[in-house]
């Protein structure tokens, strides 16, 4: 089927398949939490001869939900209206709870759906959602809590280096030492960097903006996540007291778009992170871009940088995506035309339909899981 093209195609059927992958260290930890390995859930969508595919970073009880209970709502729907399928997979969650495992699942299979309706049309996603800009600026992000000052040194300075004008690491897990890590970052990265930090919610109110006062001695102009990402009073707290120059960040928990409606009314946040890995595709992701629209407030991509680049492209509020290292080392293992940044930048391969992105099952069996 190409553009132009009005025959109806349905849904002949989703798989999902799980496949978990080790870190390339013994283990990686944040402020808040430490992981040895990384679990991609992989959906794919057939119809009219074609498979699209989408994906999330999830426990296997995501996929468990998609084969037990929500393949069987999209089969036999019209591929081409998504914003049907939508509608239907989130009623068909409605007594599980819809956040959280719910929304992971569904955001697999939305974005399995638009790759799919891409490739009938035999276009690259960006051009069928209608793009606002040809590449989509990015930040590296790393920086571990459990890597020596001179691991994270070494890979923020390699980021710089190739040309990435933005870094973030992670703090959390002890504070004293998160001064000492932040000022090794900034000369190790230069005075023309910028640089961020993010907490994953491990300090309290009063803390979180004493640490933000010794930030601000090297610059730092982003923090995320200073205190939990559900005290949205405390967000605005800290956000209406931290030094000028720097903005607070949250958003990456955000699972519906009524939760990131109650982050603009409160004022939560200066930038919204969406993830369309959790935020329910890139159907929910688009949603929350037109709030921020309506709020002029600021979007920044949350994670999986090569399944986001097209439609942050799209995105008319979009700052840029996070270049996450775990997740950029997974899809460049695991997917043929995954994305390397040049000029700082994602850019999205015209010559490819749909996502660009084609499964590599042959390297990727050794980390099925059964």
């Amino acid at each position: 089927m190409r553009a132009g093209a009005s025959a109806v195609v349905r849904v002949d059927g989703l798989t999902v398949s799980t496949y978990r992958i080790p870190t390339d260290a013994p283990e990686e930890s944040d402020g808040t939490f430490v992981w040895r390995a990384t679990t991609l859930v992989l959906v794919e969508a057939s119809g009219g001869g074609i498979t699209g595919i989408g994906y999330t970073y999830a426990d296997t009880a995501t996929a468990r939900l998609i084969h037990d209970t929500l393949a069987a709502v999209v089969r036999g729907m019209d591929a081409m209206a998504i914003g049907s399928i939508w509608t239907a997979l989130v009623a068909a969650v409605r007594n599980l709870g819809r956040t959280g495992i719910a929304s992971m699942a569904i955001s697999a299979i939305d974005t399995a759906l638009w790759d799919l309706k891409a490739r009938l049309v035999g276009l690259p996603l960006v051009s069928l959602l209608g793009g606002v800009r040809d590449a989509a600026p990015v930040y590296g992000s790393g920086g571990f809590t459990s890597y020596t000052t001179r691991e994270l040194c070494d890979q923020l300075a390699g980021w710089v280096d190739a040309g990435i004008p933005r870094v973030k690491m992670k703090i959390g897990r002890d504070p004293c030492a998160d001064i000492e890590r932040v000022i090794a970052a900034r000369d190790a990265i230069g005075n023309d960097a910028e640089l961020f930090v993010d907490a994953n919610g491990a300090y309290q109110r009063q803390q979180a903006l004493a640490q933000a006062e010794r930030f601000a001695e090297s610059r730092v102009t982003w923090f995320e996540e200073p205190v939990y990402h559900r005290d949205l009073r405390g967000l605005r707290f800290v956000r209406d007291r931290l030094p000028s120059g720097m903005e607070l960040s949250v958003g990456e928990y955000g699972y519906a778009p009524d939760e990131f409606q109650a982050m603009i009314d409160t004022g939560a946040a200066d930038v919204l992170q969406a993830d369309a890995s959790r935020c329910e595709g890139f159907t929910g992701l688009l949603a929350v871009d037109s709030l921020c629209d309506v709020a002029s407030t600021p979007l920044s991509t949350h994670c999986a940088p090569s399944l986001h680049a097209h439609v942050a492209c799209v995105a008319r509020r979009l700052r840029h995506v996070e270049y996450f290292h775990d997740h950029a080392r997974i899809e460049h293992m695991l997917f043929d035309g995954a994305l390397t940044p040049k000029g700082g930048a994602l850019h999205p391969d015209l010559g490819r339909p749909g996502l660009g992105l084609e499964f590599k099952r042959a390297d990727a069996r050794e980390f099925e899981s059964k």
